[in-house]
């Protein structure tokens, strides 16, 4: 696998540490859907991990809770521990397991406890500090891709072992 190259004022998502960590962002994080503020945020919590981009969890007082329903599906993250998800449910329409979330996280990412964070691809808008993002590549992470990243990013084909 070789790295992307790295432009001014960009990092590479190689140079994010492994194992994971979380760290507070006051970066502006909002996702809007069929014009509806569904979280608007400077209070996030990203983590960060070797060939990812970053994933931001939301503060619940920042996401529009109302719109969500908790599902059934579960998760396990040998990081930060068991992960349940949300689906959006929003004029009729339901988009399953768009958002997860760890009620009792792992010590060292006691700061995700309750944070929502959300696959940007089923939403109409994401943006950080006003930039569109774009998905990570793949079905199953849920980090945010913005100019100031070089990848490649874990998710494309052939990455599974990296």
């Amino acid at each position: 696998m070789a790295r992307d190259a790295v432009s001014p004022g960009q990092t590479s998502v190689w140079d994010f540490p492994r194992p994971a960590i979380a760290e507070r962002c006051p970066r502006h994080i909002r996702i809007v859907h069929r014009g509806q503020i569904v979280a608007n945020t400077c209070a996030s919590v990203r983590t960060l991990e070797t060939s990812h981009p970053p994933s931001y969890y939301i503060p619940p007082d920042d996401v529009a809770m109302v719109l969500l329903r908790r599902s059934t599906h579960r998760s396990f993250c040998e990081w930060k521990g068991d992960a349940v998800y949300y689906d959006l449910v929003l004029d009729g329409e339901t988009i399953r397991d768009v958002a997860w979330s760890y009620p009792a996280p792992t010590r060292v990412f006691a700061a995700l406890r309750d944070h929502l964070a959300f696959y940007a691809a089923p939403f109409d808008t994401c943006t950080v500090d006003d930039e569109r993002v774009v998905p990570q590549p793949g079905g199953f992470y849920g980090g945010w891709i913005t100019a100031d990243l070089a990848g490649p990013f874990k998710g494309v084909p052939g990455s599974r072992y990296w």
